[in-house]
């Protein structure tokens, strides 16, 4: 068609990029189709000079398929509770408090980790009051330490402190083992920063109570399967982040018979089935550490681009990397968009905080919305959203699991392994539906809601990976 033709007939146009220039034709009435394209790594010229030194290379793409297989391969396996944290993590010593997230002091802890770690000292007996527990933290004397650092995870705050009990996993098939506290509820929870009285005495009840009963339980029992229950769980309607309600019902039922059979005082027997059925958030602690058994056994593969941790601490976001290992690549923790309980607004939030986005690292949680509709009732949000949601990680992933299927995808695995140079080269930052902590230190939970992690840890994962 001459140039003198095409302004004589009716315009059709494709816009690219520029999103106005598409409202401006349509405003005018002219037919057009707008695609949303961004250039690769946001046209930073460092980032696609890199993503050109890894693209194509089969040394990365036969590392990333050995983390895949050994994610998939991971057997994790509840074999028992330690009666104290501090004997058992490696590296933990009893002036050490561990926290969810990188490594982060005092001064820079969000208000919501302040309270958890008030709470903690108190409950240690090494503070009678917050005023002291503080004056305490800040001094130098107690060590911060992220719980990633010692085969551990924690929910929100994720404070384990000497002398609380802890979940422990063994994965059968590479023999790592990983831990987590016992899960304490919604609402005025530790873990969300709370630490009034109410606090303080179901944590030492957790001790004194709940961690013996369900320890013996655990060993009369061999062994409970993990991943068998998320497995189930997961066509269920549990995502197993922020939905729970299924998987904690497999766990009592896999769990019952034995607590039955430790023949306890009746009251402890009653106290301690009560607890766990009136707390549908009770499976989270088990599915974190689930995922972290599994993703610790991909740890430390030469030339492997793939994602082994994502953790939050309130003031920083922060990933790991199979290929560097011992490096954290961090940014800025991000707002939570969600569903807020009655009585807070925007202002009382806190950025995102927690270990448990190692579920979506591990292809649960966001990464399984589909599987779970009802969480949109949650953490705001339609069904075709999680839909939407759960297609789109497995652009930035290595494959699929191979035990975590999603009935609404015709049975597909969960996308898993997490690309660093995929979430570069599309720009599709990874899903986590989360949790939200009041911004201040004693207040706890004040709703849930979603969130993606900040731009800055792909990026300078890639540029360091680029340099080995």
């Amino acid at each position: 068609m001459s140039i003198s033709k095409l302004f004589n007939e009716p315009i059709k146009a494709v816009n690219l990029g520029n999103k106005g220039f598409y409202d401006d034709l349509r405003g005018y009435g002219v037919e057009a189709v707008n695609l949303d394209w961004k250039p690769v790594a946001k046209g930073d010229k460092e980032l696609i000079a890199a993503l050109d030194l890894l693209s194509d290379r089969a040394e990365i793409d036969a590392a990333n398929k050995e983390a895949l297989d050994r994610i998939n391969a991971a057997q994790p396996i509840l074999i028992g509770i330690e009666p104290r944290a501090a004997d058992i993590l490696p590296g933990m010593t009893g002036d050490m408090l561990l926290h969810a997230g990188p490594p982060v002091t005092w001064e820079r802890m969000a208000g919501p980790m302040r309270g958890a770690v008030i709470g903690a000292l108190i409950f240690e007996g090494r503070a009678k009051t917050p005023g002291e527990a503080e004056a305490l933290a800040r001094s130098g004397k107690i060590k911060f330490s992220p719980c990633h650092e010692h085969n551990a995870v924690g929910p929100m705050a994720g404070v384990i402190s000497p002398s609380m009990p802890v979940f422990v996993i063994e994965n059968k098939t590479y023999k790592n083992r990983a831990y987590c506290t016992l899960n304490e509820g919604l609402g005025k929870v530790l873990r969300f920063g709370a630490y009034g009285d109410e606090v303080i005495e179901r944590l030492r009840w957790m001790k004194d109570i709940l961690a013996p009963g369900l320890k013996k339980a655990i060993e009369l029992s061999g062994g409970i399967d993990l991943k068998a229950l998320i497995a189930q769980a997961l066509h269920m309607g549990d995502e197993v982040h922020n939905r729970n309600k299924a998987a904690t019902s497999l766990f009592i039922r896999a769990i019952l018979p034995y607590i039955v059979e430790a023949d306890l005082p009746r009251e402890e027997f009653s106290a301690i089935v009560t607890f766990i059925d009136s707390n549908d958030h009770f499976f989270l602690n088990l599915s974190m550490h689930s995922a972290k058994a599994a993703l610790d056994a991909a740890e430390g593969i030469k030339n492997s681009a793939v994602v082994t941790v994502m953790a939050r601490n309130g003031t920083d976001f922060g990933i790991k990397v199979s290929g560097l290992p011992g490096q954290w690549f961090t940014g800025p923790a991000g707002d939570i968009n969600g569903l807020l309980f009655p009585g807070f607004t925007e202002a009382d939030r806190n950025p995102d905080m927690g270990d448990s986005a190692i579920t979506e690292t591990c292809g649960l949680g966001g990464f399984s919305m589909a599987a779970a509709f009802a969480i949109v009732q949650f953490v705001g949000g339609a069904p075709a959203d999680a839909v939407n949601y759960s297609k789109k990680m497995y652009e930035i992933t290595v494959g699929e699991s191979s035990a975590y299927s999603i009935p609404i995808l015709d049975f597909r695995g969960s996308a898993t392994g997490i690309d660093i140079r995929k979430v570069i080269e599309t720009g599709i930052l990874p899903q986590i539906n989360t949790g939200i902590a009041s911004k201040n230190a004693g207040v706890g939970q004040v709703g849930a809601g979603l969130v993606n992690p900040p731009w800055e840890c792909f990026r300078d994962a890639v540029l360091a990976f680029a340099k080995t």
